[in-house]
């Protein structure tokens, strides 16, 4: 009995001995532990993809540059819907007059099928002051992205700037940082420098996500849709494209940028259908192009309302030019709307007004 009751007291003694500086350990470690169990938690969307963790920990010893961005994780929230997508779209002063194109975008979303709920998850990116407190007058999420240098962004004609082209480039930061924080997004902007345009020059008519693939951690808008079995052998166009928020696509947004050091003369766009290969052999990333017959554009028009869900304002320059013509194809798309379903299954309506003020500013015939 006496051997009995010193043995359990030496066990005590070495179990203390052994749990207390573990639980000191913890304590010390709590606020850390708490961020990584956050991040933890954060790892496996709904669909069983495994996303990038969001806290401070997993950030750790990777891309520095893009930490800043000050509000956008409060913001987010707020916007996404449940299955933590946002809307995208840019606009700047210029952009968001009244009866410009924010105004032009955003109508488009009540006048679509089931679409005009998708317009209280759109935030819309300000690159200036005026843009910002334009947005805020007529729409609830609005974000000012800062530009680091002051210059003007606030006219429709700033294209050849180098500060335009370092706001292309910070936008992909941006989009970065909410790929890091768990959310999937929706670009609906073009920002190709080649054609000095970017803005919100796409339109909205019908669900989008409907024809956007689950498997790809990146799905495109194409000028032309010419092979469904290659996506890669389209011209992908930055303008619109989807991105899931995955470790492939956290890294696909990280090895674009990094490619603007090879290639320091093109526009993102340029840079990335250069990359776009590597971006698969390399990074494992899952790319989709968008058939053109669901995310039409002025470059390769169809004429069938029955499908098309998105319009884009491509091959085209000139602010004014864009306006005049995406409004004539809002009121193509109200003048369908008001077909009943067996006289839009005749056709009775189904021929969108030719884009001809666009197709001219870059030499083409109506």
């Amino acid at each position: 009995m006496g051997f009995g009751c010193k043995e359990g007291s030496h066990l005590a003694s070495f179990l203390l001995g052994a749990v207390l500086p573990t639980a000191l350990l913890f304590f010390l470690a709590s606020d850390r532990l708490g961020q990584g169990l956050s991040s933890i938690s954060m790892t496996w969307a709904g669909n069983g993809t495994q996303q990038q963790p969001a806290g401070p920990l997993a950030r750790e010893g990777r891309d520095r540059e893009v930490v800043g961005f000050a509000g956008l994780a409060e913001l987010l929230p707020r916007v996404a819907m449940e299955d933590r997508t946002v809307i995208l779209t840019l606009a700047n002063e210029a952009w968001a007059q009244p009866g410009s194109l924010l105004d032009i975008y955003r109508e488009s979303f009540r006048n679509g099928e089931d679409t005009a709920h998708f317009l209280d998850h759109v935030l819309v990116v300000a690159v200036d002051a005026g843009g910002f407190d334009r947005c805020k007058a007529v729409h609830p999420h609005c974000y000012h992205l800062e530009v680091n240098k002051p210059t003007n962004l606030s006219s429709a004609s700033m294209f050849r700037t180098k500060e335009f082209v370092e706001l292309v480039w910070l936008k992909l930061s941006f989009q970065q940082r909410i790929l890091e924080l768990g959310y999937n997004f929706l670009f609906m902007a073009r920002s190709f420098f080649f054609l000095k345009d970017m803005d919100a020059d796409i339109i909205m008519f019908r669900n989008p996500f409907r024809h956007i693939s689950v498997y790809a951690d990146m799905s495109l808008s194409t000028d032309y849709y010419r092979d469904t079995f290659a996506p890669l052998n389209n011209e992908l166009n930055t303008g619109l494209y989807y991105m899931k928020s995955t470790n492939r696509s956290i890294e696909m947004i990280r090895y674009w940028r990094a490619a603007r050091e090879r290639f320091p003369d093109g526009s993102e766009q340029d840079v990335f259908n250069k990359i776009k290969h590597e971006l698969v052999s390399k990074v494992q990333g899952r790319i989709e192009g968008l058939d053109t017959a669901y995310f039409s554009g002025f470059c390769e028009f169809h004429d069938d309302l029955n499908r098309v869900c998105t319009m884009h304002a491509n091959c085209c320059i000139g602010l004014a030019n864009k306006v005049l013509d995406l409004k004539d194809k809002a009121a193509d798309w109200r003048n369908y709307t008001t077909l009943t379903t067996e006289e839009r299954r005749n056709g009775g309506f189904n021929k969108w007004t030719p884009p001809a003020r666009c197709w001219k500013t870059i030499g083409w015939n109506v």
